[in-house]
């Protein structure tokens, strides 16, 4: 009786090691670093560790390294400076405003009153739409108000602060209480995930100089400088072979003495450049056609 009782008490033993794993990633991670890393640095080893046993992939190992990374960074550590924001004047016609945000192509604006310091809110570009409609709107009344964070603003906190209000942008004070830069949602969100591309980033693999439809070229601003010389057939001006220019995009911001911007033209070696799209105070992109028959 014992003997049958147990082969009843006992169904199937032979399926228990097909059962599903229902433990949660989480879980499986946990149990896979346990009893813990030291430090970050041995963290991010572990992670390692766990890809390399299949507990997770690629771009989740990516991501986590980036969380992971972003608790020791601050709003001044990923803020673009104040001399690269694109401002807006109070006092600017409708005109000059349309102009801006369509040479610029961002969705918001710091404005100023008389110094650039004194911010008195934040303009939406699709807000320029109801001055069309209606002139005789005061700018002011359609001012969003200015979030100001610290240079030592913790990302994690700010990340936090970004979804709870719903402001993507916020302006950066330092230690004086001067402006000392803005920092965007996305420029957080970019430490977790990489660069957040938009509709001009083209992947790598397709090239850093590719023609278009009306004969003039698009170039990458990161483009070293003898690829463009060797694929135009020119020899680009005022090249120094001790000079720090790697790329065509710092030689050009060199030679015009400032940062380019969107829709700023310089000629060169004969050719033309039209800055089509910037980021993070660099040109992403520049439009080439050339002055005479130079083609790549």
């Amino acid at each position: 009786m014992s003997c049958a009782f147990l082969a009843v008490s006992d169904p199937h033993p032979a399926r228990f090691p097909d059962r599903e794993d229902k433990r949660t990633f989480l879980q499986k991670l946990a149990e896979f670093i346990h009893p813990g890393p030291d430090s970050t640095d041995e963290l991010i080893e572990t992670l390692a560790e766990a890809e390399e046993n299949h507990i997770i992939d690629a771009d989740s190992r990516v991501m986590l390294e980036g969380v992971i990374r972003m608790a020791d960074m601050t709003a001044g550590d990923v803020m673009v400076p104040a001399t690269r924001m694109d401002l807006v004047n109070i006092a600017d016609t409708y005109e000059v405003l349309l102009n801006g945000v369509i040479d610029t192509a961002h969705s918001r604006f710091p404005v100023y009153d008389g110094d650039r310091e004194n911010i008195i809110g934040i303009l939406l570009a699709k807000d320029l739409l109801k001055l069309q409609r209606a002139p005789e709107l005061n700018l002011r009344a359609l001012l969003r108000p200015a979030v100001f964070v610290p240079e030592s603003k913790p990302l994690n906190d700010l990340l936090r602060e970004f979804q709870g209000n719903r402001n993507h942008q916020a302006l950066v004070i330092d230690e004086f209480g001067r402006v000392a830069g803005l920092v965007t949602i996305e420029d957080v969100l970019e430490q977790i995930v990489g660069e957040i591309e938009d509709e001009f980033d083209i992947a790598a693999d397709e090239g850093d100089i590719f023609g278009l439809p009306d004969h003039s070229y698009r170039v990458s601003g990161d483009t070293a400088l003898d690829r463009v010389e060797d694929a135009f057939e020119v020899k680009l001006r005022g090249r120094d072979p001790d000079d720090e220019f790697d790329t065509i995009g710092g030689l050009i911001a060199h030679e015009m003495g400032h940062v380019p911007k969107r829709g700023e033209r310089h000629a060169m070696a004969g050719l033309n450049f039209v800055v089509l799209h910037t980021k993070g105070g660099a040109v992403k992109w520049f439009k080439v056609s050339s002055q005479g028959n130079a083609t790549p």
